[in-house]
């Protein structure tokens, strides 16, 4: 097949335009034409009242190697790659034990999938519940104020990515198409076929929910076990390689390869692993607050007369400040038309997260608006990040009146450092509930001069982001995981053989595609490791 690549029309053409396109890019009559399928469909939206589409499109033609001699000096006219994914090899009958799968989050989901694909029939341990249950007990911290720590918006089926906005793009460097398996998969388990062409896929939270109970039934049906309520409370280490993994209620599984996709939040499984001699170090972060806008604004801002417009959706954005004191202030996790949730994985401590459900279409859009620290900034203990994450979330929720409210404050009170004294024309979406005061005290003053400084330069690229009435929520601390769990070339811990650290937990991934594709990386790299060494 042959692939075109940045094939232009505007935003509203015709059904028939993509066909003419194609035949005159070509220099081809319509018989010549046999199929096309578009690869990926993207905006450019830099003129916000002339907006087109940009089209990636792979096309079966009849005479294809004549027509690339003919425009083989045109480098948007190619042979369409082949990105079919090939196992690395397959499970020999004779393995004597199974391979374990710590944490069912896009990554430990994607480890499974593939151990069972190729026949290593994995254990995967899960230390919250089902994601039906999972969802009925995050429910209950949002409605009810009742929380419980073993199952939340971070532990149970499907990982932290469950709640959240579904986000399916990564910038990672994919040259053997890891991601278009994920996706694969995605559909296969219920995701809508769009994700396979459109530039910026997402999900949301209900889909997810269904998509990750189907995935579970394919692992099962390939011989593979899933036990929920399964905390592994210790690695088995002797002489530098990993023996099996002992759980909360006291059994031992026996087991040379592990692969430990724990998610950013499992703070005590990190303090487990750094007394058992695993080597981890402090990594960067960030920290900051949640910021909510009217959708429409953002729509108006980004898309002018064409907002509104079903293939645009609701509108992004993705912003950037270097500060005159040195930080970094950006956006991040945008959710368009979505809520802020809590999200805190321990008692008495409020976290802000974003979500968005797969319309899209609730009042407000929000986004991290975040501060980049360093291990400088917390020094000593190589778990010193999480530290400063907890006191950061346990100051917020006294702030919030004790009660699992969050700290919220209006943009331009907070711009003026003045208390809020009453919601304005946005309302916040965080649930139990909003707490106004002054958010001066809920980052370090190096956060909060570099915020009220990116906040009215924001203003700038997007008019009416510095708003008055525009709500601030906080605190956002789990941007990614506050340590790293180095591995080597085979993607094993560089001082405990069998061990595989894998996704943002162990910080090797920044979201749903990319944990899900280190995920199929290690399972990989564990499958040959077993094979070769039975």
């Amino acid at each position: 097949m042959l692939r075109i690549t940045e094939l232009k029309l505007p935003l509203n053409h015709t059904e028939d335009a993509v066909k003419s396109a194609i035949l005159a890019r070509l220099g081809i009559a319509e018989e010549d034409l046999i199929t096309y399928k578009i690869f990926r469909r993207a905006h450019d939206a830099r003129k916000r009242n002339d907006i087109h589409l940009i089209y990636t499109l792979d096309i079966e033609t009849k005479n294809e190697e004549s027509i690339l001699l003919r425009l083989k000096d045109d480098p948007k006219i190619s042979t369409t790659p082949d990105t079919s994914y090939r196992f690395v090899t397959q499970a020999p009958k004779n393995l004597s034990t199974r391979p374990i799968v710590i944490g069912t989050g896009p990554c430990g989901l994607f480890a499974g999938l593939i151990l069972a694909q190729m026949g290593f029939c994995p254990i995967i341990l899960e230390r919250g519940k089902e994601v039906r249950g999972r969802t009925k007990d995050t429910f209950g911290l949002w409605r009810k104020r009742q929380f419980n720590p073993e199952s939340n918006v971070q532990f149970g089926e499907g990982g932290a990515g469950t709640f959240s906005d579904g986000k399916l793009y990564t910038q990672i460097k994919d040259p053997n198409h890891y991601g278009r398996k994920v996706l694969t998969e995605f559909v296969k388990a219920g995701a809508p076929a769009e994700i396979l062409y459109v530039s910026k896929p997402h999900i949301g939270t209900y889909r997810l929910v269904t998509m990750v109970e189907q995935m579970r039934a394919t692992i099962e049906s390939l011989g593979g076990e899933i036990r929920f309520q399964s905390r592994a409370d210790n690695i088995e280490i002797e002489n530098k390689r990993v023996q099996g993994v002992t759980l909360t209620n006291g059994e031992t599984i026996e087991c040379n390869h592990i692969v430990l996709a724990i998610g950013h939040s499992a703070r005590d499984t990190f303090k487990m692993l750094y007394e058992s001699g695993v080597y981890i170090e402090a990594k960067p972060f960030s920290v900051g607050f949640r910021i909510e806008h009217p959708q429409s604004l953002i729509d108006t801002c980004r898309f002018g007369s064409n907002a509104g417009n079903p293939i645009l959706g609701a509108a992004e954005y993705k912003l950037v400040h270097h500060c005159k004191n040195g930080r970094s202030v950006y956006s991040f996790c945008m959710c368009p038309g979505g809520t802020v949730v809590a999200a805190t994985s321990e008692a008495e401590h409020v976290v802000t997260n974003g979500m968005s459900q797969y319309s899209r279409n609730e009042r407000n859009a929000n986004s991290g608006i975040v501060v980049g620290i360093t291990p400088e900034d917390y020094p000593g203990h190589p778990l010193a990040g999480i530290d400063y994450q907890r006191r950061l979330e346990a100051h917020a929720y006294v702030l919030g009146g004790k009660t699992y409210s969050a700290p919220g404050q209006l943009v331009g009170d907070f711009l003026a450092n003045t208390p809020s004294t009453a919601f304005g024309k946005v309302m916040p979406s965080y649930l139990p509930e909003v707490h106004l005061c002054n958010l001066a005290s809920a980052l370090p003053d190096y956060a909060i001069e570099a915020i009220r400084e990116a906040i009215p330069a924001f203003d700038k690229k997007i008019p009416g982001f510095a708003m008055p009435d525009a709500m601030l929520t906080g605190v956002e601390t789990r941007t990614s995981s506050p340590i790293r769990i180095r591995r080597n070339e085979h993607y094993q811990s560089i001082n405990t053989k069998g061990l595989y650290p894998a996704g943002e937990g162990a910080g090797y991934a920044g979201g749903i595609l990319s944990a899900a594709v280190d995920g199929i990386k290690v399972a990989e790299a564990l499958a040959l490791d077993m094979v070769e060494n039975r």
